[in-house]
């Protein structure tokens, strides 16, 4: 299985040049040069007889130190393809078995985002007294000891905005409704801002329609185009699949994996075989069909194994349920027969599933380039010496983990903090316990992938020798250097 440069341009390398004869001195010897960049020399008399072994010149030509890797023996590609096919079939099979055909329908209970919602725009915006449109009430008491009575009580001696809604979208396209927004209201609204509108149909006339959030359409699709210009002007033909593996994998997501899960199907095993065909159709699309994906496939594999193990036994014995918040909440009342603590479990899955191919990739091209160095080094070697680039790895995947979910939790740390509550406490309530399980699961399976995916491109890397054709392929010629002396 050779290597399928499919995601950067082809590099220069140097071709091999024919044996010359030696006509410099007996006492001068040639020296291996390793790594990318230029080398220059002369070549000797052409046409030797076929038993003289090569003289120490140097041949004149240009080579770059960043390629697609050597390809491995014939014995050793079998070994690899005996491995994924069947993993690929089983994949696939997984696939057609828990296909969903849809999401299943269900009548909207009108809660939360279970509500019909159409598209809407902000015609006309007044100011009006806030007291005379009746925008809020002071609590019975009078009292303004809470946040509530507070806001109700500077309402009514504020000013709010009558903004005019249209509906733009939908077999009610052109009518018109208003909305009061008060002085303290998180969401304003502006003269000709697209918004999103609910629709209750159950409502009187008057309330059937309501706003429920701004249109962030446009913004967000410039940021994409941005972020797509961005990836393939700097990754070329590297980015532009990596683009492509994006869009794939969102695919299999709401396409697979979200209705698959809705139909009832078990969450764990469904995001089992999603991620592993993410993980199959991106690292080949954007690394080519070679050995070396390969083995960064096996490597994220086994990682992925150990992350769903460790997930299963922590999750039943800390007693997580997966339903913390108002969202889980709708959709087990939704879908009761949804297994909330497998959907926590998939969602771990999946979640360190991106972060597992960037470490495996990463340990697997550093073993090869380890070995096109030093094509002696032994599976030890490559092994010890990866290992020390992997550790660096490490260091900063796990704190990016670590600091993604807290970033996210921060309004509820936040909260936390508010109510003086103590580091124990803290941890021990499950919307917390929650994330803390899924970061320290998935560093584990992270921590472990670095040493289980070197060891495994060490032992395939360096089973090749140069007594075989197909070592002597791997091992040279060096690119970037003046060539290894050979022996007579």
């Amino acid at each position: 299985m050779g290597p399928l440069n499919s995601c950067d341009d082809l590099p220069v390398t140097s071709s091999p040049q024919p044996p010359t004869q030696p006509t410099e001195p007996t006492g001068h010897s040639d020296h291996a040069h390793v790594g990318h960049g230029h080398d220059h020399g002369h070549a000797q008399s052409p046409d030797p007889s076929p038993d003289q072994s090569p003289a120490p010149g140097h041949s004149h030509g240009h080579s770059h130190g960043h390629g697609p890797a050597a390809p491995v023996s014939k014995h050793l590609r079998k070994v690899i393809a005996a491995v994924l096919i069947p993993f690929a079939v089983a994949v696939f099979v997984g696939m057609v078995v828990l296909w969903p055909g849809g999401a299943p329908a269900h009548e909207r209970s009108g809660v939360g985002f279970d509500r019909q919602t159409q598209q809407g725009l902000v015609t006309a915006l007044e100011q009006v007294d806030c007291k005379s449109v009746n925008a809020s009430q002071v609590p019975a008491t009078g009292s303004v000891s809470t946040p509530e009575g507070r806001e109700a009580k500077a309402a009514q001696t504020g000013e709010c905005k009558k903004a005019t809604i249209e509906v733009t979208t939908g077999p009610d396209k052109g009518r018109t409704f208003f909305e009061i927004v008060q002085p303290g209201a998180p969401r304003q609204l502006e003269d000709g801002q697209e918004v999103v509108v609910a629709y209750a149909p159950d409502a009187p006339r008057d309330l059937q329609y309501s706003v429920v959030d701004v249109n962030r359409k446009l913004p967000l699709a410039v940021l994409a185009a941005i972020f797509a210009v961005a990836v393939v002007v700097v990754g070329r033909m590297r980015g532009l699949f990596a683009l492509i593996a994006l869009v794939v994998s969102f695919g299999v997501l709401t396409l697979f994996i979200l209705p698959a899960i809705l139909q009832g199907s078990n969450p764990l095993v469904v995001a089992v075989v999603g991620a592993s065909a993410i993980m199959l159709i991106a690292l080949y699309m954007c690394h080519g069909l070679s050995a070396r994906t390969s083995v960064a496939v096996l490597g994220t594999l086994v990682s992925l194994l150990l992350i769903g193990l460790l997930g299963s036994v922590f999750v039943d014995w800390a007693f997580l349920s997966g339903n913390t918040d108002d969202n889980t909440g709708l959709i087990h009342g939704l879908y009761p027969e949804i297994d909330m603590s497998g959907l926590l479990l998939a969602g771990i899955i999946i979640g360190s599933l991106g972060v597992l191919d960037d470490v495996t990739v990463t340990q697997t091209s550093a073993v090869w380039e380890l070995h096109q160095a030093d094509p002696s080094m032994g599976s030890r070697s490559l092994y010890r010496a990866a290992i020390r680039i992997g550790r660096d790895h490490i260091a900063s995947v796990v704190n990016t983990l670590v600091l993604a979910y807290a970033g996210a939790a921060l309004p509820l740390l936040l909260l936390f903090s508010i109510a003086n509550s103590s580091m124990g406490s803290v941890a021990n309530s499950e919307l917390v316990a929650e994330e803390i399980v899924r970061t320290l699961v998935g560093s584990i399976g992270l921590v472990a992938s670095v040493p289980v995916t070197t060891a495994l491109a060490a032992l395939v890397v360096s089973a090749d020798r140069p007594g075989s054709p197909a070592g002597a392929a791997a091992s040279g010629p060096v690119r970037g250097g003046r060539g290894r002396r050979r022996k007579r």
